[in-house]
């Protein structure tokens, strides 16, 4: 008993005596002793937290983080001071006069308005007309398996695996053969090329994203197949049926070498009237015209930032 006793006093105890994961505790560990540091001490957790490799990678990747940001943002940056440079020459970092003259003259020529309303034209079109087409395929394509199903999904996408020119030029000749050249119908079809993979991949990979026991539910509630699909299915897949119609009305409103391929002089967009003002108006004049192209492109996708960013967009580009 008194022995017992004595090795209670110690501090070691039967709680404190163990085998295998627990070990055993001597009274330096208890009292702060001379024994070995553990890692769950707070001076070896801030150590190791400090470690000089550790703010060697974290010091990196702001660098790399800073010089990305620098390159994706300093370009719009030039480009909005140009807009507003009257004088603007090296070494000066800023321009030596402000001026809004460029922005009058941009706004006071006539072509302007007529490419903004033929650039809102096409793209609302191209954008239903291409989910009218590919939003019952993506459909298929999520919820059916048939023969030649991954090859025709491979031949969606090797539509933006080659030269945009070559393949423009190509639908141009067709286009010239059935007398579309310089007609409506011939633009909406040359930049339908650029919504396929868009309406297809990303509505495909949503609609498989819904579970089928929740349409099985549906029906054995009694539900018809247009009514499972109008209240469960398509509410569930509208996120990412959503980012495709915004990308799709982007990539038309964007769309510039196939509308001057097929549409000049007949129809001439937004992103077409840049090559006149390129050639023919300064630096400036261009530069006001840049931001007034970026400016919806940057609105529609402030409005679907959640869904771009989620993982809605990546499923698309691996479905089974």
């Amino acid at each position: 008993m008194s022995a017992a006793a004595g090795v209670g006093t110690a501090g070691v105890g039967t709680a404190d005596v163990g085998t295998g994961e627990l070990g055993l505790r001597g009274p330096s560990a208890q009292v702060g002793g001379a024994g070995p540091a553990t890692a769950h001490e707070p001076g070896v957790a801030a150590r190791r937290h400090w470690r000089p490799s550790r703010v060697a990678g974290t010091g990196a990747s702001g660098l790399l983080l800073v010089g990305l940001g620098l390159f994706i943002l300093a370009p719009l940056g030039m480009l909005v001071l140009w807009a507003f440079a009257d004088y603007w020459f090296f070494p000066s970092a800023f321009p030596s006069v402000w001026t809004l003259s460029w922005w009058k003259t941009v706004f006071s020529g006539g072509d302007l308005s007529t490419a903004v309303m033929w650039s809102f034209i096409f793209a609302p079109t191209v954008m239903v007309i291409s989910a009218v087409v590919c939003l019952p395929a993506a459909y298929v394509f999520a919820r059916r398996e048939f023969l030649g199903k991954r090859a025709m999904m491979m031949t969606l996408f090797a539509t933006n695996a080659f030269p945009k020119m070559g393949l423009y030029i190509a639908m141009a000749s067709v286009l010239y053969a059935l007398n579309l050249m310089g007609t409506f119908m011939g633009v909406v079809i040359i930049q339908l090329l650029n919504t396929l993979v868009i309406m297809t991949w990303i509505p495909a990979a949503a609609f498989a994203s819904v579970p089928p026991s929740l349409e099985e539910a549906a029906r054995d509630a009694g539900a018809g197949p247009w009514r499972t699909f109008f209240r469960v299915t398509f509410p569930l897949a509208s996120p990412g049926i959503v980012v495709a119609l915004i990308l799709a009305f982007l990539a038309s409103f964007d769309e510039a070498q196939g509308t001057f391929l097929v549409g000049v002089p007949n129809y001439v967009t937004m992103p077409v009237q840049m090559y006149s003002l390129v050639s023919d108006y300064p630096g400036p004049a261009t530069a006001v015209f840049a931001i007034l192209l970026t400016i919806p492109s940057l609105v529609l996708l402030a409005l679907v930032r959640k869904h771009v960013f989620s993982s809605t967009l990546a499923e698309g580009y691996r479905l089974r």
